[in-house]
């Protein structure tokens, strides 16, 4: 009696939105039961009731709780209004999931499937997902993203000679068109490594090359000023520049230096196309397997970048092989020595354009002038393809004349020798380049597949005990996609050599390819 009165049942806003401590759902000796399901994103389990049995009914289970407000900074922890209106989120989509995905979203997504079949669909989903996000993370090691190119560009702005430092005397790449040279220059307290290229007298692909959009197989350019060749640069023919001293020089001889545009790319070439096919008859007679697959994947970086020109509608390559650049990737960790490291595979970047309009370049030899006056009367994908057909043979290495490869005067083409499994495939896609019938003649899109059917499949020996059908193609293509990325997997964990710039034109296949794309291309190679 000595109590005072009971205080009004008027609960707290708290206290609404809290949940009751059941005991039923305690563990033992822990006070906040599911706390730690809460943080780590895990619903806490509760067993499944028969309709009708309200007393099993789990307390984020009762219809009395309805929808509740969002969660503020209060509401931490085992709170049945975060497990209700997470329940009411929408189901994520494939390219969401991923293996930290919490059972509760992940079971969004199992509740409507109801076969086998269903499940396969999500998981061939997520695999294609996978795949594009390797393929990007693969890329970021050898392109430079754009959001660094464009710090690099605003960086350079106004800098000359005088911010770089010269890394080597003489040119570490000569082109029919220009010089290059190794330079250093200090970012964010790091020293990076550009190419000064030095174009020569008539040079005049420069006004296309700017106004190109970025891709792994065009030539880039992040800065330009126009200054003095200094002294410590030697230009190979320049009379009169082989002996000097870069110290001491009178105002009056620094004025005899030509004054000369420079434009830096952050790539550095170390090789054009046509000194490496010189150099390779070795390799060729002695690995042919592997060189001709080098010759393959050149050839699928030529056409994406073609690929990429005619989409800008801008510029058209010029595929003179002393214009295509060679540009070493990283060398990705654990890669074999030896001889599989002198067959490693460079970056190809086509690095001269003219306009699409004008569609014709400087010829430097009377039978240059042929080819020239042929592709002019030429639409300028026409002139494409035909460079690509005649690059097939120059890098294999065979003779063939300007007019043969127009078929002018002939309608057969030089024999290119059977010495490994991509050798018919690449006889047979130049006489498709090169066919004297514009209507049988394909396209640089069609020559692109069917280098990635050469390159990855499918071979011929899948058709040989199976009839080719759709469905046959989208179920090798799927197991494929799987197998690539397992493998993937095991290199990461093992000794294997980390993705390198084959693995990312690989993944670039298997990420677009469909089974319908397959179909056509494996008629045209191999009927």
């Amino acid at each position: 009696d000595s109590l005072p009165p009971p205080l009004p049942k008027k609960q707290l806003q708290r206290a609404e939105s809290l949940p009751e401590q059941g005991p039923s759902w305690h563990c033992r000796g822990d006070p906040t039961p599911w706390a730690g399901g809460i943080l780590h994103n895990n619903p806490p389990p509760h067993p499944r009731h028969n309709q009708g049995a309200p007393s099993s009914i789990p307390l984020w289970d009762r219809p009395s709780w309805g929808p509740k407000k969002p969660l503020t900074k209060s509401q931490s922890l085992g709170e049945p209004v975060a497990w209700s209106s997470q329940q009411k989120s929408p189901t994520p989509s494939p390219a969401e999931l991923t293996f930290g995905t919490v059972d509760r979203e992940l079971g969004q997504v199992l509740q409507p499937l109801e076969s086998p079949a269903g499940v396969c669909g999500v998981v061939l989903g997520c695999q294609a997902v996978a795949l594009a996000r390797l393929s990007a993370r693969i890329q970021e090691e050898f392109v430079m993203p754009e959001e660094r190119q464009q710090l690099l560009e605003a960086e350079l702005v106004g800098k000359s000679w005088a911010a770089l430092s010269t890394l080597d005397r003489e040119p570490c790449c000569e082109s029919r068109e220009a010089w290059y040279f190794r330079v250093g220059f200090t970012f964010q307290q790091t020293q990076l490594v550009f190419a000064a290229k030095i174009p020569k007298p008539g040079c005049a692909s420069l006004g296309v090359q700017s106004s190109l959009g970025a891709h792994c197989c065009i030539q880039r350019l992040i800065g330009r000023f126009t200054d003095h060749l200094p002294w410590e640069l030697v230009l190979p023919g320049s009379p009169g520049e082989q002996s000097r001293s870069p110290s001491g020089e009178e105002p009056a001889r620094l004025a005899t230096r030509p004054v000369l545009q420079v434009l830096i790319s952050p790539e550095v070439p170390y090789q054009t196309l046509a000194g490496f096919v010189k150099g390779s008859h070795g390799l060729h007679r002695t690995s042919p397997g592997h060189y001709e697959r080098l010759a393959c994947l050149l050839l699928l970086q030529v056409c994406l970048g073609l690929e990429h020109l005619r989409v800008q509608n801008v510029g058209q390559g010029d595929l003179c092989p002393e214009n295509l650049l060679l540009v070493r990737c990283p060398c990705p960790p654990r890669r074999q020595e030896g001889k599989e490291a002198s067959l490693s595979l460079p970056r190809l970047l086509i690095s001269s354009f003219f306009k699409v309009k004008d569609k014709q370049r400087p010829c430097s030899t009377s039978q240059e002038q042929v080819w020239t006056e042929g592709l002019a009367a030429l639409p300028s994908p026409v002139a494409d393809e035909l460079n690509v057909g005649m690059l097939i043979y120059q890098i294999l290495h065979v003779d063939i004349s300007l007019e043969n490869a127009l078929a002018f005067r002939s309608s057969r083409l030089p024999e290119i020798p059977s010495l490994s499994i991509y050798s018919t495939g690449l006889k047979r896609l130049a006489m498709l380049l090169l066919d004297r019938d514009p209507c049988k003649r394909i396209s640089i899109e069609q020559a692109r597949s069917i280098l990635q059917v050469l390159l990855w499949g499918p071979r011929q020996e899948l058709f040989a005990r199976n009839k080719k059908t759709l469905t046959l193609l989208w179920s090798w293509v799927e197991v494929k996609r799987a197998l690539l990325l397992l493998k993937f997997a095991e290199n990461s964990a093992g000794a294997g050599a980390s993705p390198g710039l084959e693995e990312w034109l690989c993944c670039q296949y298997f990420k677009e390819v469909t089974e319908h794309t397959l179909y056509q291309v494996t008629q045209a190679l191999y009927t």
